[in-house]
């Protein structure tokens, strides 16, 4: 018994249109390592309390940001974190979510009561594994500053291999440094 060949002719398009679909899906995913919640819990364990705060910046503003960050920053709205208890602010916490080489990546970059990096957490990562910096590399940016050794070749080394990830973490924490100096200077 033969089967009718034009009865089954759109049944291999689709299931190869599902096949590339569901692959493309699962590849821009990218992997979360973090989530937000999370890594606030651990930047900022009990009795630590929290209290998320709004940015809003001027064009002039924005403007000085990105000359001061040396980057692009998008959109002039932004959200921070405050972990504090009775004895004062314990710190600071943003998160940045930017493009590595064509897909994004999520860092937290937490900061001291006094503005110095304490540490960068990378929440989700979707670039392949290859590119994604140690623990090791990330512990550079602890007790940095704005200043002109916060970059690449600098004071910050560069990563053999995910250089592009490399530079996209050392903006982020420009970035945040910057928007963290206007934000302590209006309060």
């Amino acid at each position: 018994m033969r089967s009718d060949p034009w009865k089954w002719k759109g049944c291999g398009r689709k299931l190869a249109l599902t096949s590339v679909l569901a692959l493309s899906s699962s590849l821009c995913m990218g992997k979360v390592y973090l989530t937000q919640e999370a890594a606030l819990k651990s930047a900022f364990p009990p009795p630590i309390q929290v209290e998320r705060r709004t940015l809003f910046l001027s064009e002039e503003q924005a403007s000085a940001v990105e000359r001061e960050a040396g980057s692009k920053i998008t959109g002039r709205v932004f959200s921070y974190y405050v972990g504090s208890e009775q004895s004062g602010i314990r710190g600071y916490a943003y998160f940045d979510t930017h493009p590595v080489r064509t897909l994004p990546e999520t860092v937290m970059v937490l900061l001291a009561s006094d503005g110095a990096i304490r540490r960068v957490e990378i929440l989700s990562f979707s670039e392949p594994e290859d590119y994604f910096p140690r623990e090791a590399w990330l512990g550079q940016f602890a007790g940095r500053s704005l200043d002109a050794d916060l970059a690449i070749r600098r004071g910050i080394r560069n990563l053999s291999g995910a250089s592009l990830t490399a530079e996209s973490i050392t903006a982020a924490c420009r970035r945040i440094l910057a928007l963290h100096r206007l934000a302590m200077g209006s309060k």
